[in-house]
């Protein structure tokens, strides 16, 4: 299948997943919207006088606790959003939506211990401690302390200060302070007394559950025993960077696209309790992928020294930086550093017919930092496409002067970008003052 554009023909993929996932989130949205209104119309039904205290009471707890499941399927890893949305993005709305149920939490309980205050006359110490023998009060208490412990130590100030690993395990405690506050969602006088809305409810928390179970567990451990995948080359490509050989079975069903990445976790000393994302530096062959990794950090240092032999569990592919993005007839890529290692798999892959033009812009401090320079060039000469080196601390290398004069019929092209945070934010403000449109620009944004 194609996609057709004013620049002509395109080779294209993705749209489904695209399509799939963008009916979801409306699905979601429409969730959420009949989750906000249920509490005015329960009051309504009611015949009472409607308590606006009692009613932002409701509302925010209803909200939270469906928060809390939108959540969770963002990141369960569910392949129709993986692929139709794109890891990275998720995550974002991840972090800033956790930071939203915070408030939510927060507000639910201000507000539903100030309407009991003013509906029984009592200080508010008096109304805290009354409500705590509510059915479920306890237990939500505790798993509301714990999601705010876990919102502190998810700020960048208190991150900077954590080891990666150190922070992901304590993340993981979100898990227990939703099963405490569960059995409050039920009791609460938003579901009590409907059988069916609370059989909905655990329903919806049944289906998110299993869905994380599904993809974040039940998946990799069946990849692991199916592909059985095992390091047979570590091959050093620049300074602190190496590439890692893997070999294993039946990897066509994998799927994976350039572009895509996995997480790896490297059942060996050190690092079989972490999961890296890592993206695929060249296109499946056979029976074996590589990934090209730099040091970063405590893990991927220890990945530079990994045994030839080390057997390792791959999550994935996930990702939507694929050819499946593309909409027009030419293409620039654009990589910064290691972010090298998925445009090399495109600049190896993108469909490239007669008269499209492929070029790559790889941006680094000094040729020693380069990775995969003969590689490039190699495929540069045999796809007819074009490579680009710009090396040194000129800022003005990526400026949009600079991009237009190197790139022909810039602000008609797609753009696939993948470099350091502030590299990515400088080139798209170049690429928007050049004239391209967002819409034409394609990439994932890892940063923690």
């Amino acid at each position: 299948m194609t996609l057709q554009s004013r620049s002509g023909p395109v080779a294209a993929g993705g749209s489904a997943d695209r399509d799939w996932a963008e009916a979801l989130l409306v699905v979601l949205g429409f969730g959420a919207v009949l989750v906000a209104v249920w509490p005015l119309l329960a009051m309504t039904l009611a015949g009472g006088p409607l308590d606006p205290v009692a009613l932002v009471a409701h509302v925010s707890g209803m909200l939270a606790g469906y928060g809390v499941l939108i959540m969770l399927v963002l990141m369960s890893r569910w392949p129709v959003l993986e692929r139709g949305i794109g890891a990275d993005l998720l995550a974002r709305w991840h972090a800033s939506g956790g930071r939203i149920i915070v408030g939510l939490v927060l507000v639910h309980a201000g507000f539903a211990v100030l309407a009991w205050s003013l509906l029984t006359g009592q200080d508010p110490v008096s109304a805290s401690a009354q409500v705590l023998t509510w059915p479920g009060l306890v237990t939500a208490t505790i798993g509301t302390v714990l999601l705010c412990a876990v919102a502190v130590g998810s700020a960048r100030s208190a991150r900077t200060r954590l080891r990666w690993e150190t922070w992901y395990f304590w993340h993981l405690s979100t898990y227990m302070a939703i099963a405490l506050s569960f059995t409050h969602q039920l009791a609460g006088p938003d579901l009590a007394g409907h059988r069916w809305l609370q059989i909905g409810w655990a329903l919806l928390y049944t289906f998110t559950f299993a869905l994380v179970l599904r993809y974040r567990f039940i998946a990799p451990a069946h990849a692991a025993l199916r592909h059985r995948l095992r390091v047979v080359a570590v091959i050093p490509e620049a300074p602190g960077v190496v590439s890692i050989v893997l070999q294993g079975r039946h990897l066509a069903e994998l799927k994976a696209q350039p572009g895509q990445f996995f997480r790896w976790r490297f059942l060996a000393g050190g690092s079989w309790a972490t999961a890296h994302p890592f993206s695929l530096s060249a296109p499946v062959v056979g029976n074996r992928l590589r990934l090209t990794v730099k040091t970063l950090g405590d893990g991927s240092e220890r990945l530079q020294r990994v045994p030839v032999g080390t057997r390792v569990m791959a999550e994935g592919p996930y990702g939507a930086l694929t050819a499946g993005r593309r909409t027009r007839r030419d293409v620039l890529l654009i990589a910064g550093g290691v972010g090298i290692t998925p445009m090399r798999a495109l600049f190896q892959t993108l469909p490239l017919t007669a008269g499209q033009d492929l070029l790559l812009l790889y941006r680094a401090r000094d040729r020693d930092q380069l990775v995969f320079r003969e590689e490039l060039d190699a495929l540069a000469a045999h796809r007819q496409a074009r490579v680009v080196y710009l090396l040194g601390s000129n800022p003005d290398l990526l400026s949009p002067h600079s991009l237009t004069r190197l790139v022909p019929g810039l602000a008609d092209r797609d753009v696939y970008l993948c470099s350091s945070p502030s590299m990515s934010a400088a080139v798209r403000d170049s690429l928007a003052q050049a004239g391209v449109p967002a819409a034409h620009v394609h990439e994932e944004r890892f940063a923690l």
